[in-house]
């Protein structure tokens, strides 16, 4: 009779303890966007991940370690795919410093695309009542309830004004602002664990400003004041007027969480195939590399019909030309950079108004004009660059040692994308004649890393994302064959922004003028002449391999054969040649 009772109470227990869980999942699903279990999955994947490491990462078991490092990788990767939202741009936040990582990383995280099924139209129409109290149908004279595109975060509609602008139509998924508190709280809290518990690294200090930016990259209404204050700061740029233009923002049309801003037709850098038929130019048959974002060479829209008999001028030692100096001035003259410079960002069209010389048997002559898009993340750096061209080194290690920055070599390799060596390497030793363990090779990185990060405080944390810039301008130039040699670009850049003073002012040149900046202006200007015929000796290379049928890699290419065997030496890391191919 007891056993019968117990048998009793345990069923009803668990029918109970069924019924509850089925209940708290259903309402967490359907009232809260499955934040709390995406959470838990996020904690029980981190938890995995440290049990692994703590208990098979030591040096008896270092024929081990590249099967966890794949163990790994491939539950961060399931982990990012399966929570979608922030935790894609999280995953190619580390996809963007993969190629220091263990090969198991740079394969996973160079496949982690940001594209995302659409949400139903239904659900896009509620997006517009709650910020507008209206419809879509009420807003334009024509909407198109199929998106154009569909990321993680946004989806994107083409759409008509009542007053006939064809629009670009950019809407915030609703399920994302109700998941974003709950990401970027066990975000912080998988953060602060890996840094106490887990691997010992300086990592912790990253999460307030990486948290900030992603907040930013969700509101709207900051990315339209971005691009109107980027589109202000390119108008008063003689050099970049009317080679670049941002998309024109309706401000009546947009709200937190809806975007409108003027629709583009051109060419997507991405779509090499239909770039180079513009400009008339045969690219390299593989373009990209280790610093190559190509996750958006997939998003291919060929050439729209106003472009069909277009050629562009200048080819694309033009476009890379406007590209690099577009970056410089956002980096050494604004202060105000754009953090996603990937080819799905950047479309390529004919600039309106250009003069042309049209007949029936040829293709009209236009000047290119690069356009910027989405806009939602934005003086010692100038000096740290010339003083890198210069070989000054007292400057580089007076600005690093102000950064909190202990290996001034690697953090001028970092900046540069090339290799650089400062003096001796000193702290760790090295058998020379003895060739490292995985397990060896781990902790000689780690070690490296604890003496590159010294002082976290110090740190300027936008260097995260000038870091990321900069690498994938590097990659444009790289998958485009190098047109041009965008170091000496930049650094001639960072260079005149310190000749002249910042002060925008009624000032007289001469008073603008700083002569000591001039002179070292001068001797910069020598130094960069040595560069420039490394270039074009590595040009000629590149020509000549063209015409007998062999390889055709660029400048770009033999930077980072380079920085390949600068990581191998640093660190024990072999790069793989596609480490950020998609």
């Amino acid at each position: 009779m007891l056993l019968r009772l117990s048998r009793s109470r345990l069923a009803k227990r668990t029918v109970y303890t069924t019924f509850g869980l089925g209940a708290a999942y259903l309402a967490d699903t359907e009232l809260n966007a499955s934040a709390v279990t995406r959470n838990l999955r996020t904690l029980w994947t981190c938890a995995l991940i440290s049990a692994d490491y703590k208990l098979n990462f030591t040096p008896e078991h270092a024929d081990r370690i590249p099967a966890i490092h794949q163990r790994v990788a491939d539950r961060m990767y399931d982990l990012f795919t399966s929570n979608g939202g922030l935790y894609i741009k999280i995953g190619q936040a580390i996809g963007a410093n993969a190629a220091l990582m263990p090969a198991p990383f740079q394969q996973k995280f160079a496949r982690l695309f940001d594209d995302a099924p659409q949400i139903p139209y239904p659900t896009i129409a509620r997006v517009f009542q709650r910020e507008f109290n209206k419809s879509p149908q009420e807003l334009f004279a024509y909407f198109d309830e199929n998106a154009v595109a569909s990321a993680s975060v946004a989806q994107v509609h083409k759409a008509r004004t009542w007053d006939g602008d064809w629009v670009a139509v950019k809407v915030q998924k609703p399920d994302v602002g109700r998941q974003t508190i709950y990401d970027l709280m066990a975000f912080r809290a998988v953060m602060w664990a890996f840094e106490k518990w887990v691997f010992d690294l300086p990592v912790y200090f990253a999460v307030d400003f990486i948290s900030s930016h992603l907040h930013a990259e969700l509101d709207f209404i900051s990315e339209a004041s971005n691009a109107q204050r980027t589109a202000t700061l390119i108008a008063s740029e003689p050099r970049l007027v009317g080679k670049v233009h941002i998309p024109k923002v309706y401000p009546e049309l947009s709200t937190k969480r809806v975007l409108t801003a003027e629709w583009i037709d051109g060419v997507r850098l991405s779509d090499r195939e239909a770039l180079g038929r513009v400009v008339g130019e045969k690219l390299p048959e593989k373009g990209g590399g280790m610093f190559a974002d190509t996750v958006h060479e997939e998003k291919k829209n060929g050439i729209p019909e106003s472009m069909n008999h277009v050629k562009l001028k200048g080819g694309m030692h033009a476009i890379m030309h406007t590209m690099v100096e577009l970056f410089s001035a956002q980096m050494f003259d604004w202060g105000f950079v754009h953090c996603d410079p990937h080819p799905g960002n950047i479309i390529i069209r004919a600039r309106p108004g250009s003069s042309s010389s049209k007949t029936s048997l040829k293709p009209v002559l236009r000047d290119p004009q690069l356009v910027l898009l989405d806009h939602g993340l934005y003086r010692q750096y100038a000096s740290l660059w010339r003083a890198l061209l210069t070989s000054d080194w007292d400057t580089i290690r007076n600005v690093t040692e102000s950064w909190g920055v202990g290996e001034a070599g690697l953090f001028a390799s970092a900046i540069l994308m090339r290799p650089v060596k400062i003096g001796q390497a000193n702290g760790l030793t090295e058998d020379p004649g003895k060739e490292p363990n995985a397990y060896e090779q781990s902790v000689r990185m780690k070690e490296r890393l604890k003496r590159f990060l010294v002082d976290t405080d110090k740190m300027p944390k936008e260097l995260i994302f000038l870091g990321r810039n900069m690498r994938i301008v590097q990659g444009n130039n790289q998958s485009l064959g190098s047109p041009v040699n965008r170091i000496k670009i930049t650094a001639y850049w960072a260079s005149r922004s310190l000749v002249m003073t910042h002060e925008r002012s009624s000032q007289a040149w001469w008073v603008r003028f700083d002569t000591r900046e001039l002179w070292r202006d001068l001797l910069f200007r020598t130094a960069m002449f040595s560069l420039d015929v490394v270039f074009w000796v590595s040009k000629i290379r590149q020509r000549v391999r063209a015409l007998l049928g062999l390889t055709n890699g660029g400048f770009e290419d033999e930077l980072e054969r380079s920085v390949r065997g600068f990581a191998r030496s640093t660190f024990g890391v072999e790069v793989g040649p596609g480490a950020f191919e998609g």
